[in-house]
């Protein structure tokens, strides 16, 4: 069964550009033109993965994103024209995946998406154990929750990837591309600030202090990995 995409923007020309290409890999593709379509459509069809524009009329995509995110953990994509840093800020602390700027290369944009449905599938297939604990942190691999001291808390897919994989070997350095690749598929370096964003979203969500890890370290000019205590 092919994968089911839903494309969410206010311009007709750009949701047929991207329909057309998804459909030429296969995919099977769900339009909308405004947030609250979105949601709705959302909600019939639960999506292998969201393509969203930011700027639209009744939601735009910030609110649409916070509102998929109380239910949802699929991957979602920003397609959108807003280029300042703070937006991609923004877009990823809210729990967006990945950031496209338009205009954009519908070739780039498909690598994007493929990666995406690659890493979800390798999280809820290759792990060897369906369970990882480290020191008070519980995630579960097979509905993706993560727990501290027994109380839940919220991470995005890309989270909750980044984090497995640290947890896989503790004290082992993953540099930012290594865990590109892990969790997406790809090794792209302009995307290597991602991660520092996702890391700080994370030791936000873990009430972790990067000047004190309990979890997370950063070892300068080489990645991060898991404090190893002793």
């Amino acid at each position: 069964m092919s994968n089911t995409i839903l494309v969410v923007d206010d311009e007709p020309r750009i949701l047929t550009i991207i329909e057309n290409y998804l459909k030429q890999y296969g995919f099977h593709v769900i339009r909308a033109i405004n947030g609250e379509e979105a949601l709705r459509l959302a909600a019939k069809y639960s999506p292998d993965l969201i393509i969203l524009d930011i700027m639209m009329p009744k939601m735009d995509g910030y609110e649409v994103l916070q509102e998929f995110r109380k239910t949802t953990i699929t991957p979602i994509i920003f397609l959108t024209a807003r280029v300042e840093d703070e937006d991609k800020i923004l877009g990823l602390e809210l729990g967006a995946d990945d950031y496209i700027i338009k205009p954009f290369r519908p070739r780039e944009l498909m690598a994007r998406v493929k990666s995406l449905l690659r890493r979800n599938t390798l999280l809820k297939n290759e792990m060897c154990r369906s369970t990882l604990c480290y020191k008070d942190l519980e995630l579960n691999q097979e509905n993706h929750t993560t727990k501290i001291k027994n109380t839940f808390v919220d991470l995005t897919p890309s989270e909750f990837g980044i984090l497995a994989v640290l947890i896989s070997k503790p004290g082992k350095v993953f540099s930012r591309l290594d865990l590109l690749d892990m969790i997406q598929g790809v090794r792209y370096d302009g995307y290597e600030r991602t991660i520092d964003l996702h890391i700080k979203n994370l030791r936000a969500k873990l009430m972790d202090d990067p000047r004190n890890p309990k979890y997370i370290q950063t070892v300068y000019g080489a990645g991060y990995r898991m404090v190893i205590d002793g």
